[in-house]
């Protein structure tokens, strides 16, 4: 019987390289809030990885804000300590002031020339 093995070695993204501070800032606050949340709950770093379905080193990364860490593994980790539903308002339209700026001032640059 012959054993085929497949090795997927991910490539890495100029996204992670070209992240800016602020956000690997978040993201590492992110880990760390996530660290206390399970040593809060006297979980070992063990049992947590295994009802992430990770590994203890992917969950190390993850406490450490690593951004080559799906982003399930961090849902996942807020779904364990009731945290999920804060995933869906991270990027709503409604929070998304730049882009309301933007509509605002195209609106008043046609009204504007509307009136001319």
């Amino acid at each position: 019987m012959a054993f085929v093995y497949t090795y997927i070695v991910s490539k890495s993204s100029s996204a992670i390289s070209s992240m800016p501070s602020s956000a690997m800032t978040a993201l590492e606050q992110l880990g760390q809030q996530l660290s206390f949340a399970r040593k809060r709950r006297k979980e070992s770093l063990r049992a947590w990885a295994q009802r992430l379905d990770v590994s203890v080193p992917t969950l190390t990364r993850m406490e450490c804000g690593d951004p080559k860490v799906a982003m399930g593994v961090y849902a996942t980790a807020l779904w364990l300590i009731g945290l999920e539903d804060g995933l869906k308002d991270l990027a709503s339209p409604s929070k998304d002031m730049r882009a309301l700026d933007q509509e605002i001032a195209k609106i008043s640059r046609k009204r504007r020339a509307q009136h001319v």
